[in-house]
């Protein structure tokens, strides 16, 4: 059997990867997909293959997740978003913690996996019909108030006031940003009412049926501080941030190749 495997997450803007090694991440790593994903693609993991000292013929199995998994042709193989990100909490969840929920925050989506304690998919729920509730919302309306998506979670910490913000559409968040800075709101307080509001909607979605046992967080969305505090408070949860939190879809996509090899020996 081949020692590495590899899994690709091909977004709308970004594509990552990930490369394994029994429950190992040897390597992950997020580049652009420009205008041509495979391309991209390629030189990603020709790249990280090459920083690794991994030879090709060493590499087992390729599995593909995400929005453009279809049409990346290094793949052997492709896999739903759901299913991937299922697998990879196995390796992404902290020691000795078995999630019952995962709340994962990307750039354009966002999605409620609920999980048994075999780490199967019970039920979910996906957001990808509009930006609010997913990064695109924060990148926005960071933009909007002249700071960065990498600054905002810190900065809505320092709020003691968050402003109301109840626009669940962008363009419409967007007025009301607009307003509330010409009403001279500080922009902290501006800032973490635009987490509180994504964190409210992205709730909203949650089945209370399927709400047992203990939540994970994955996705981007997961590395800003500020929506982990805020899903904390709003839950009265305790809310973990998985490890390679960006990278879960690519790593159980490349433990989903691991175990299409074995099944087929």
């Amino acid at each position: 059997m081949s020692k590495y495997y590899i899994g690709l997450d091909g977004g709308s803007t970004y594509i990552k990867a990930a490369i394994i090694r029994g429950n190992e991440v040897i390597d992950a790593q997020v580049c652009s997909t420009g205008i041509a994903n495979n391309d991209a693609a390629k030189k990603l993991v020709d790249d990280m293959l090459s920083k690794a000292g991994i030879d090709k013929k060493d590499v087992g199995y390729i599995m593909a997740t995400g929005y453009s998994r279809k049409i990346l042709d290094l793949a052997n193989e492709d896999i739903s978003e759901i299913t991937a990100h299922a697998y990879g909490v196995r390796i992404t969840a902290p020691e000795g913690y078995k999630p019952g929920m995962i709340i994962d925050i990307g750039g354009q989506d966002c999605k409620i996996i609920y999980l048994d304690s075999n780490y199967a998919v019970k039920n979910f729920a996906m957001n990808d019909k509009c930006a609010a509730g997913t990064g695109k919302f924060l990148e926005v309306m960071a933009d909007m108030l002249e700071t960065s998506i990498e600054e905002v979670g810190q900065i809505s910490l320092e709020s003691r006031e968050p402003c109301d913000i109840n626009s669940t559409c962008v363009i419409f968040a967007q007025s009301e940003i607009i307003s509330l800075v010409a009403r001279k709101f500080d922009r902290k307080d501006i800032i973490a009412g635009m987490h509180l509001s994504m964190v409210k909607r992205i709730i909203k979605m949650m089945r209370k049926t399927d709400k047992d046992g203990d939540i994970l967080m994955t996705g981007g969305g997961a590395l800003n501080v500020g929506i982990h505090k805020m899903f904390e408070d709003e839950l009265m949860h305790d809310v973990f941030v998985a490890k390679y939190a960006q990278f879960n879809g690519a790593i159980g996509a490349a433990l989903l190749a691991s175990e299409h090899e074995k099944a087929e020996e």
